[in-house]
């Protein structure tokens, strides 16, 4: 589906019942090019169906990761963390505590050693850390199951939630993990706010977002709950089970602030913050931290366990929808291109998403970002929903060209 264009392949796929509707965003570094689209329908609480708007709040799932980086980014700004030259440990006292877990030749846990390196905010953000997510190392998993006592809904912050053991020294190696949940949990005990008030103030002031345009999960007040694209009789409590495939423990078991899955923005708002990195427009970063973001932070004591994890049964979720032939590395935020793809991403092209129905991309070469967020029916059909994102990605840039042209005449 990557060739069609959004217009019938979302369009068809509404009228088949595989989705609701999407909202789609993108424009270039000038603003002239732009392109936002509320698609197909979504269900309230009570059971009415209304058109879809772009002033929906849309839960991000991991695509919150993009928006918790900034927020320490600018933490390293002010002078209140480093981003390479200092050990966490003595604001993360929860993490650094963490032995590393080893495997055996079964993939089952096997010993714990203690941590022999520091955890920078680097590694963190970069997810080089060694701090992984369970349901993607099974030996970690099965650590869990044996020591993770608590009830499975209990309510608990960062620092309780991922207290599990690390999965390869710090520095090491590569694997999608809780990274931005304690940088998030960081950025609270350097400022002294909440991560939620830090990037209202700090994200969307700046950039002229309504604050009532960001919310943490539980969004909370009458009218920001109308907006909740996910408050619906399929999700009574909004915890965005159609961006998850059905799911949504992980926001139910959430106490405070998540950085890595919690937020729910509107698809403008996320736009104006994927726009200020791509012109590096300083009201967000520094430019040469801004700049630090687009640089490959996978190294030579990284590369063997990133190549895995991409060539893995997880790889083409780490990928997200850049062919396996198409050199990739990762930046802070996301997986970053390392070669130009034919009327496609160019080279250092920054992308990511959430949840199965939500991806973004940044582009600074071609002078483009976008974001494409797909409203799925559920059950989901994920081979549907995946298809429409690769056309999201491919289509964009097929009218960004076209438009070019019909410019030049």
């Amino acid at each position: 589906m990557a060739d069609q264009t959004i217009e019938t392949a979302f369009e068809a796929a509404i009228a088949s019942g595989k989705i609701n509707g999407a909202v789609i965003c993108a424009t270039d570094a000038s603003c002239a090019f732009v392109y936002e689209r509320a698609l197909g329908q979504r269900t309230l609480l009570s059971g009415e169906k209304v058109a879809q708007r772009l002033d929906d709040l849309l839960y991000l799932a991991s695509a919150t990761k993009l928006i918790a980086i900034v927020a320490a980014l600018q933490c390293v700004d002010e002078g209140l963390v480093t981003l390479t030259g200092d050990d966490v440990a003595p604001r993360l006292p929860e993490l650094a505590r963490q032995p590393v877990l080893r495997e055996d030749d079964n993939g089952n846990a096997r010993e714990e050693e203690p941590r022999a390196a520091p955890i920078t905010l680097e590694a963190l953000l970069s997810h080089t850390s060694g701090a992984g997510y369970d349901f993607l190392v099974p030996h970690l998993a099965a650590w869990r199951a044996t020591n993770d006592t608590s009830p499975s809904n209990s309510q608990r912050p960062v620092e309780e939630a991922f207290a599990y053991p690390l999965v390869f020294q710090p520095s090491t190696g590569w694997m999608y993990g809780p990274g931005m949940d304690w940088a998030g949990r960081l950025v609270e005990r350097v400022t002294g706010t909440t991560l939620g008030d830090r990037v209202r103030g700090r994200i969307c002031a700046p950039l002229g977002i309504s604050p009532e345009d960001a919310h943490f999960y539980p969004v909370e007040g009458d009218e920001a709950r109308a907006r909740v694209v996910d408050l619906n009789p399929d999700d009574p409590e909004g915890l965005g089970r159609a961006v998850l495939a059905g799911e949504g423990h992980i926001n139910r078991r959430s106490k405070g602030h998540f950085g890595g899955h919690g937020l729910f923005m509107t698809g403008p708002a996320y736009l104006a913050v994927l726009r200020s990195l791509l012109v590096n427009d300083g009201k967000l970063l520094r430019p040469e931290t801004a700049d630090d973001m687009f640089r490959d932070r996978i190294g030579p004591d990284s590369e063997a366990r990133f190549r895995a994890a991409v060539a893995g049964p997880t790889g083409a979720f780490f990928r997200v929808g850049i062919p396996p032939d198409v050199s990739i590395g990762h930046g802070l935020g996301g997986m970053l291109t390392r070669e130009d793809v034919d009327g496609w991403y160019a080279r250092g092209t920054l992308s990511w998403g959430g949840g199965m129905t939500f991806a973004w991309f940044i582009d600074r070469q071609t002078g483009l970002c976008g974001l494409g967020a797909v409203q799925a029916a559920l059950p989901m059909d994920h081979s549907v929903v995946s298809d429409l994102k690769q056309t999201f990605r491919h289509d964009i840039y097929r009218k960004h060209a076209a438009w070019k042209r019909e410019r030049q005449g």
